[in-house]
């Protein structure tokens, strides 16, 4: 499993970045707001990933911020919007603009996206306003209340391993959130992944 990234901004293209990591490049799709946020070729660079595993290949995501990787995971995790849906919508609309279409319905800035139709952005809004809870929001950002979902270290890690067993992103942020909480930051990934699946089979 590869969580992070962190070497020099090699090259970029319409929809993907090669990132330098001690000689090896790794090749990374990415929406046009991450690939802005990256900065020039031959800096310095710090991609946070999601690692998509099929029958005949396996691919890299990546993310300038965590929010964005963790949208991206409650995204495709709706039926019919697949990784470049996905990263079609977070080109088109920052987290928080995201968060606000879903929580007040407003279908038609989600349909904004390039192979976002009416229909698609209406089930967008229909499933993830159920899991809205599991959504990162900014502390304080207008019209929305806190929440709580893993966006860094070993929370992000064991957030990965469920997904990776079959739980979907709400379920998984939910039980590892409810994880972290009881055990407090100090706890090891090893614990924070097995109590979270104990709290995910309730």
């Amino acid at each position: 499993m590869i969580a992070k990234l962190k070497g020099r901004l090699d090259s970029t293209g319409i929809d993907h970045a090669i990132i330098d990591v001690g000689g090896v490049g790794y090749l990374v799709g990415a929406s046009s707001r991450t690939l802005a946020a990256l900065g020039p070729v031959g800096e310095a660079v710090t991609v946070h990933t999601e690692m998509l595993v099929a029958e005949d290949s396996i691919r890299l995501v990546g993310f300038a911020r965590a929010e964005e990787r963790d949208w991206f995971r409650l995204l495709t995790g709706v039926q019919g919007v697949g990784s470049r849906v996905a990263l079609a919508i977070l080109s088109a609309l920052e987290p928080v603009e995201l968060h606000r279409a879903v929580v007040t319905g407003d279908k038609a800035m989600i349909a904004r996206a390039n192979g976002v139709g009416p229909k698609l952005a209406q089930r967008i809004v229909n499933e993830l306003k159920d899991r809205i809870g599991a959504a990162p929001t900014p502390m304080g950002a207008p019209g929305t209340a806190p929440v709580a979902i893993p966006a860094a270290g070993h929370a992000a890690d064991a957030l990965s391993a469920l997904q990776n067993l079959g739980f979907r992103p709400a379920e998984a942020s939910t039980a590892v959130a409810a994880a972290e909480e009881e055990l407090g930051e100090g706890a090891t990934l090893d614990a924070l992944v097995r109590l979270a699946l104990r709290k995910a089979a309730k």
